[in-house]
């Protein structure tokens, strides 16, 4: 499946019922640059002078391009037309890097069609202009990225952190949600949650503080050290692990007293070790838990083991990132907290953390996705990212926590202006999914 996200995006889609065309990657032509000042207008006259047919034809470039769903190697546009005796709309695209340009006509009335057999993981630039028989008027363009993720229900793309994919494509952090059922619960479980209250990236550039959960990166012959379990070693793994003393320690900038994990992923061995709070010792490092999981594999912890998630789950596959983010394409889940949760897991979580048995709250493990029926029109640049990867991918209750809090890296490349617009999203724009039983012994 290629998906697609363009950068740029500069108004809303208007109107309600709009007519769909399948344009083919056939054809040629050259797309003009965007111009400034008056638009063209038609001066030769056909039946009548030219100034009455200068009074009705006006070729206003189109406006308000973006992309609207996509498909396997399809990407579905949608925009605004603004020309005034117009007989048909041209668009084009290219690849980057391509100087070869694709395209066809459609009618002047269609506000949306589909580019199709397309690359993935490629940047097309795409234009439209409003035509009436040869003249055509200046074109509305916009960048589009495509990136190389299953057909829905299916496997995700690729992502990689210090050269190590983060599990494989079928691993469940990995894998769309599109197409899985609500759970019947699902209104109790988000009222549970707090359907008024909003998301909040729990996570910045460090300007306001050190939110976030940092990440450090080996090397293969990182020296590995002692590690001291402080609380839970009998559902931990052992020790030694290649933790240097200069690790990234959560919340340590601002000397909290939090969950202080530290994440490190190993490359070559493409090994994920994970603390939660982690103290540095003389020798090595101190921690109430830890876990080792290889990022090859979709094996799960033991049942009812925790790991440095009170879930049992790794944390660095639901993590959101701002390089992903800034390219427009987050092709996994997310990792999020709530408050209560219930005395049950469902796969591929392995652990509660909770007494509670009400059926009303939710169990660790249980994914939530935003409803495709929430619009993102309004929403630009990282937040809109995230909250593309929320609608496709869902994201994982794995902690006790605040409500609706989003995990992610700290980085100076997140924007805190642009992921305030996660505020405007409601607790009701989600829906929990029946992804398995609940485990609750």
């Amino acid at each position: 499946m290629v998906h697609v996200t363009l950068m740029g995006w500069r108004g809303r889609i208007a109107g309600a019922a709009l007519a769909v065309v399948s344009v083919g990657a056939i054809g040629g032509g050259a797309a003009p640059a965007r111009t400034s000042g008056p638009q063209p207008e038609a001066t030769r006259a056909v039946g009548g002078s030219p100034r009455a047919l200068t009074a009705r034809v006006l070729l206003r470039a189109p406006a308000g391009l973006r992309a609207t769903s996509t498909d396997a190697a399809r990407i579905t546009l949608a925009w605004r037309n603004r020309a005034r005796g117009a007989t048909r709309t041209r668009i084009t695209w290219r690849a980057a890097g391509s100087r070869r340009w694709q395209g066809r006509s459609v009618r002047a009335t269609t506000r949306q069609a589909t580019l199709t057999r397309l690359r993935p993981n490629t940047r097309y630039l795409v234009a439209i202009k409003a035509c009436r028989g040869a003249r055509c008027g200046a074109s509305d363009r916009e960048w589009a990225r495509t990136s190389a993720t299953g057909p829905p229900g299916t496997p995700g793309g690729t992502s990689t952190v210090g050269g190590c994919t983060v599990f494989p494509d079928d691993n469940a952090w990995n894998r769309r949600v599109d197409t899985v059922p609500a759970h019947p619960n699902s209104a109790a479980l988000i009222r549970s949650i707090g359907a008024e209250r909003t998301l909040h990236a729990d996570f910045g550039s460090g300007r306001y503080g050190d939110y976030g959960i940092p990440v450090t990166v080996v090397p293969a012959d990182q020296k590995p050290v002692p590690i001291t379990f402080t609380a839970y070693g009998d559902e931990s793994d052992p020790g030694p692990y290649p933790i240097p003393p200069d690790a990234r320690v959560e919340g340590a900038r601002d000397g909290a007293d939090g969950d202080r994990h530290v994440i490190v992923v190993q490359r070559g061995a493409c090994k994920l070790y994970e603390l939660y709070r982690a103290q540095r010792r003389a020798s090595g490092w101190a921690a109430d838990s830890g876990a080792v999981f290889d990022l090859s594999s979709n094996n799960l912890r033991p049942a009812g083991w925790t790991s440095a998630d009170a879930a049992g789950l790794p944390i660095l596959p639901g993590l959101a990132r701002a390089d992903e983010a800034s390219a427009g394409v987050i092709a996994h889940a997310l990792r999020f907290t709530v408050r209560k949760t219930r005395r049950a897991y469902i796969a591929p979580a392995r652990h509660f953390a909770s007494s509670d048995t009400d059926p009303d709250l939710p169990p660790m493990g249980l994914r939530v996705r935003l409803k495709r029926s929430f619009s993102l029109a309004g929403y630009t640049g990282q937040a809109r990212a995230i909250l593309v990867a929320l609608r496709d991918y869902g994201m994982i209750v794995a902690d006790n926590g605040s409500d609706w809090f989003i995990s992610g890296t700290p980085d100076p490349a997140w924007d805190d202006d642009d992921l305030d617009q996660l505020k405007r999203v409601p607790g009701s724009a989600f829906e929990a999914l029946d992804t398995g039983p609940a485990v609750t012994g």
